[in-house]
């Protein structure tokens, strides 16, 4: 695949405070790429740098097969952002903001087909400060589309929705991409990432700690996989022996197996030609916010040493 965007040992200070601590990784075409990480850890300041919004204390980053941080005015008519502080005069209307951010480049789009792929024609004439928070990021994803960009940006994008408008958010993502544009998503929701993201960087204390799909994450952590099944049978030794297998323990009939690998798939084939076919046969795996969590904890107790 093709990098758009590719970040080398990016530094970003404000006065003695290190808000950024030599990032890098690479974006692909056409995927949905995920900064995950809490409050304060350098997400937002990191995609500002690459969108040229704030100068980097050092490091270097290419877009586009453009020098980010010396042709920045180049970059700028072909990314879309929708910012963490994204907001709009209280009184302008729906489409009297889509029209003024067309008129800067008038290459991109009819707005008025950005106003009804993102469900807004009936807010057509509603000012700003009447729309509910899920007309906002709709309109804020319109606008941030008006140039028909090849990047886009959404730093937080539904931070503050209710459920159901963050379902709808995701769809709105997805849809960005389905239009052919590659997605760099902030956010600080581990069930967003896993949901949307090809891959995720996860950063804290302006550090990537890690990077890889949300799978590749969850195999690597080390963390193992759990399976759990009931039975009866007296002797059941024998799955210490599995490959993969760590520990078994048991409590009357309920058996807990803790392994890596395709441990699944082994235990269950080794029961079977035991004579034992347990219908409540599962495994359960650690999900992306348990792996977050115990990068995260690392992380500070390593800041803390």
């Amino acid at each position: 695949m093709t990098s758009v965007i590719r970040v080398d040992h990016l530094h970003k200070k404000y006065g003695d405070f290190v808000a950024v601590d030599d990032v890098s990784f690479s974006v692909e075409a056409g995927e949905i790429f995920g900064i995950l990480g809490p409050n304060g850890a350098g997400k937002t300041s990191t995609v500002e740098c690459i969108q040229g919004l704030r100068e980097p204390t050092g490091g270097a980053i290419r877009m586009l097969g453009l020098d980010a941080i010396r042709q920045r005015s180049q970059l700028r008519r072909r990314i879309g952002s929708q910012l963490q502080e994204s907001a709009l005069p209280d009184r302008i209307k729906v489409w009297e903001a889509l029209d003024l951010f067309a008129s800067v480049d008038q290459s991109g789009p009819d707005w008025t087909l950005l106003m009804d792929q993102w469900g807004l024609t009936d807010k057509k004439n509603a000012a700003f400060a009447n729309l509910s928070g899920g007309q906002r990021q709709r309109l804020f994803v319109a606008l941030a589309l008006v140039n028909e960009p090849e990047v886009v940006f959404l730093d937080e994008l539904t931070q503050g929705l209710d459920p159901a408008a963050r379902r709808i958010a995701w769809d709105l993502i997805r849809a960005i991409r389905e239009r052919g544009a590659t997605v760099v998503l902030v956010t600080h929701y581990m069930e967003e990432a896993e949901a949307l993201c090809d891959r995720i960087a996860i950063v804290n204390g302006g550090r990537v700690i890690a990077s890889g799909t949300a799978q590749e994450l969850i195999a690597t952590s080390g963390t193992g996989v759990q399976v759990l099944f009931t039975t009866d049978a007296a002797d059941i030794s024998w799955l210490d022996d599995i490959d993969g297998v760590d520990s078994v323990t048991r409590d009357h009939s309920r058996v807990d197996v803790r392994g890596s690998g395709p441990v699944l798939a082994l235990v269950a084939s080794e029961l079977v030609a035991h004579g034992i076919v347990p219908a409540d046969l599962r495994a359960v795996q650690p999900s992306l916010e348990d792996i977050y969590f115990n990068l995260i904890g690392s992380d500070r107790k390593d800041e803390g040493a």
